[in-house]
């Protein structure tokens, strides 16, 4: 059990309550409390047991913050790249740290999932493509048969186990709660029920490239790298380029051609992923991802 004070303790509280299926273990316990403060909401008390029930009870962000905005509308340009500088700095604080596949989260390479995935991939593009129909493209369908193929390769920049942190796995800006006064910067990240340990660019492609559609991406998708960039060396990161950085981005923008596969497979509505699938094959197309392939 982890508490603050009593004395700190605020006058309103959020629980979250353990759901099935979702962070079996007490890393988010351990995630929480170890991340710097101003990231995530503060955590007053978290109970966790081997095998058993946990919760957490976090502070109440309604007074003091609010999300972006509508959906699906991109937020504004300063409150945009005010959660892209939160996310750096989350992923900053856990670069290549020495807890990462020890005592928080798993190596996808050493617990099998990389194999039960690789094993899983071609009956999921079947499913995906029964249910399209002639709605998936021969040509799309290619460049899944491509990505499959490709795909042992493509993960030997994970095995390295270099310049990886923990992701939030679901970041698109309404996962994020933005400070209501403006004199503030207290961006925090929310929802962190897909968190794992990958190459930062998952966020970063999932929260560009999946969302939004090309125009808006095209104006901001550089200078949102760059300031992201700018963002990790300041939190303290070394020995990674802004070109490392963008090779990375465009490997997370094609390996993200699969998100849409799974919602579609997972009963998710098409409202959901059909926009998905648009906007992603088409940043592929425009960052040139197919050439990683041959």
């Amino acid at each position: 059990m982890i508490a603050a004070p009593p004395e700190a303790a605020p006058e309103r509280l959020t629980a979250i309550l353990r759901r099935a299926g979702v962070l079996e273990r007490g890393e988010v316990i351990d995630v929480a409390v170890a991340t710097p403060g101003e990231l995530l909401p503060r955590c007053y008390e978290a109970i966790a047991e081997p095998a058993g029930p946990w919760h957490l009870m976090l502070e109440d962000l309604t007074a003091s913050h609010e999300s972006v905005g509508e959906w699906p509308l991109p937020p504004p340009t300063e409150r945009w790249y005010a959660i892209v500088a939160a996310h750096a700095r989350f992923h900053a604080a856990w670069w290549d740290h020495e807890r990462l596949g020890v005592s928080v989260g798993t190596f996808g390479d050493e617990s099998g999932a990389f194999d039960r995935f690789l094993a899983a991939m071609p009956s999921d593009l079947a499913t995906f493509a029964d249910r399209l129909g002639d709605r998936l493209s021969t040509e799309r369908k290619r460049v899944y048969e491509r990505l499959i193929a490709a795909a042992p390769r493509l993960l030997e920049r994970y095995r390295s186990h270099r310049n990886l942190t923990l992701v939030h796995g679901d970041a698109h800006v309404w996962n994020a709660m933005l400070p209501r006064q403006p004199d503030r910067s207290d961006v925090r990240l929310v929802d962190w029920d897909g968190w794992r340990v990958d190459t930062a660019t998952d966020d970063l492609a999932y929260m560009l490239a999946l969302h939004w559609y090309p125009d808006w991406r095209r104006r901001h998708e550089r200078e949102s790298l760059r300031r992201y960039h700018d963002t990790l060396v300041a939190a303290g990161v070394r020995g990674y380029s802004f070109d490392a950085l963008w090779q990375d981005y465009r490997h997370s923008v094609l390996w993200q051609i699969t998100t849409p596969m799974w919602q579609a497979n997972h009963a998710m509505a098409p409202w959901i992923w059909w926009g998905h699938l648009e906007r992603i094959m088409l940043a592929v197309h425009d960052l040139g991802c197919l050439e990683l392939l041959e």
